[in-house]
């Protein structure tokens, strides 16, 4: 088994039933580390997801970096892919070594990789098998173990086939899933295609979270609004989970889950993130890092407020230059200024 770097071994102790109210989903390529302290600024008690990792990689590959984050980014979650129920067990205890709140195995995920590695959507397919997976799991971890998971996939029924699945899994000792309402079409649609054709059934996961009522569902897919997540809580599921609203509008989102849906307080604006998260980019800039590592998660922080356009393209072409620093920073901020007098003259 890999050996953790000291730096990894940070224990959660966050609450993290209380922070699965209200989340924003595993997404590949999108919440590595720096998109996820940039959310954990914006709000203090949403639950963050790290990008799918495989459990391949972390036990054959020693790819432990992978699971490298901050300890500011607490209440986290790690999502693993794989299928094979010894390896998940081994990257389950090197995760929870590494100090994750929560470990999610993937069984929704539609992309060709996962697809071909017999993980993901597809096990939708092999409940018995995911059932073994989540009791080694479960063996191993010193977390709890979730599942996140899509109605069915092709041609599966989806009302016969879901109530099976949580059936089948919740039996192995899993209490808490993440279900998207769509079905995943393996065959016929690419993964991006999967996120929006397939029509979305969120009255099934409601019907679900009252067939099984002491299984704890959070509800995901297609959700763009604090105002749609506060009627699912208001109707009884236990959860709702965001992806690229949150992260595309994460100042209509992030900026106000605290208040809103934790009845916390939560007032802080989007410039005050900007402000606190130069340290951050600076301490990345420091360690060799590029510009862009950072601010290509930065983007949409501004979405429909004056200046937005001039932030997006300063801080999308002005990053990716060499030697690009915090300067690319303050010229992004200088359009909005600009434009926000430009609106009050």
């Amino acid at each position: 088994m890999s050996k953790l770097p000291e730096s990894l071994e940070n224990k959660g102790s966050s609450d993290i039933l209380a922070a699965s109210r209200f989340s924003v989903a595993p997404m590949m390529d999108w919440t590595d580390r720096h998109c996820r302290y940039l959310h954990r600024l914006m709000s203090r008690h949403t639950l963050l997801y790290t990008e799918m990792v495989t459990a391949p990689a972390l036990v054959r590959g020693g790819a432990v970096h992978l699971l490298a984050h901050d300890p500011a980014e607490h209440p986290l979650a790690v999502q693993l892919g794989g299928s094979d129920p010894a390896e998940l067990a081994q990257a389950s205890r090197i995760a929870g070594e590494a100090g994750f709140d929560e470990i999610n195995l993937n069984v929704g995920c539609p992309s060709d990789r996962v697809r071909s590695g017999c993980f993901g959507a597809v096990l939708m397919t092999r409940p018995e098998l995911v059932a073994e997976c989540v009791a080694e799991m479960i063996a191993a971890s010193p977390v709890e173990v979730t599942v996140k998971c899509r109605i069915g996939v092709d041609d599966q029924v989806p009302e016969e086939v879901l109530p099976a699945f949580l059936e089948t899994i919740s039996a192995a000792g899993v209490t808490r899933f993440a279900i998207h309402g769509r079905k995943a079409w393996l065959q016929g649609l690419s993964p991006k295609e999967n996120r929006t054709i397939p029509p979305l059934d969120h009255r099934l996961v409601l019907r679900m979270k009252r067939a099984f009522p002491h299984l704890h569902i959070t509800i995901n897919g297609g959700i763009g609004s604090l105002r749609q997540a506060r009627e699912f809580l208001d109707a009884g599921i236990d959860g709702v989970m965001i992806g690229r609203a949150a992260y595309h509008m994460p100042a209509d989102i992030l900026l106000k889950a605290d208040r809103e849906i934790f009845a916390r307080p939560g007032s802080k604006s989007t410039q005050q993130v900007v402000a606190e998260m130069r340290p951050y980019i600076a301490r990345h800039l420091a360690a060799g890092g590029r510009l862009h590592d950072v601010t290509r998660h930065m983007l949409g922080l501004f979405a429909g407020a004056p200046g937005a356009r001039g932030w997006r393209r300063t801080l999308s072409e002005g990053a990716r230059q060499p030697q690009a620093g915090l300067a690319v920073l303050d010229a992004a901020l200088a359009c909005l200024d600009a434009d926000a007098m430009a609106a009050g003259a």
